[in-house]
């Protein structure tokens, strides 16, 4: 996990120790029936303490050898998150018609994670384009569809293992320009309604 996260500190992208399943819990944290095991960070000051610092990621990956990765969104990228099943209708509309796309995660074969270029966090807030798409992760149950993880989200990131041997794992690793999420938008959202 460590090293996965100093590689990501390598891109630029940010990263924090989620929890992490095993033990004599279904997740590492202190909250009795965790709702979402393995799949949120360890504090509540992860926006403010991710780091790219190699020394600072060793340094907590020390203490936490188990903890999986969380990258804060809305920074360097922001994610599309959307079922599996849209979002292998979208990679293959993506192939066929040659459409710029960037790093995609599979969580848990469950959900299908994009990575495109963020819309930040603009100096005038009237630049800001908000949406009811923007999300945070425990929200998946409310927001099945897709939810676009940008300013004050996160996702749990490859390598991390989830509950019952799931894992996240990369269909297309990072490397390369991220991808304008206008484009990558339409595409999903059409993907969305068809599958």
């Amino acid at each position: 996990m460590a090293a996965a996260a100093c590689e990501y500190a390598g891109f630029g992208w940010p990263s924090f120790p989620g929890a992490h399943v095993g033990g004599d819990r279904a997740c590492s944290c202190d909250r009795i029936g965790c709702p979402d095991p393995g799949a949120h960070p360890v504090s509540a000051a992860w926006a403010h303490q991710a780091s790219v610092d190699p020394g600072v990621i060793e340094g907590w990956w020390s203490k936490r050898p188990q903890a999986n990765v969380i990258l804060p969104t809305g920074r360097v990228f922001d994610v599309f998150d959307v079922p599996a099943a849209a979002g292998a209708i979208a990679l293959d509309r993506i192939e066929r018609e040659d459409i710029p796309v960037g790093p995609v995660a599979s969580f848990g074969d469950e959900r299908h994670l994009f990575f495109v270029a963020t819309r930040g966090a603009p100096a005038d807030e009237d630049e800001w384009w908000s949406c009811h798409l923007d999300t945070l992760p425990e929200d998946v149950a409310e927001t099945p569809g897709m939810r676009w993880h940008c300013r004050d989200s996160y996702v749990v990131a490859p390598p991390s293992v989830l509950p019952h041997g799931r894992e996240v794992g990369w269909l297309r690793p990072p490397g390369g320009a991220l991808p304008d999420p206008l484009r990558l938008l339409g595409v999903l959202a059409d993907a969305c309604e068809d599958a």
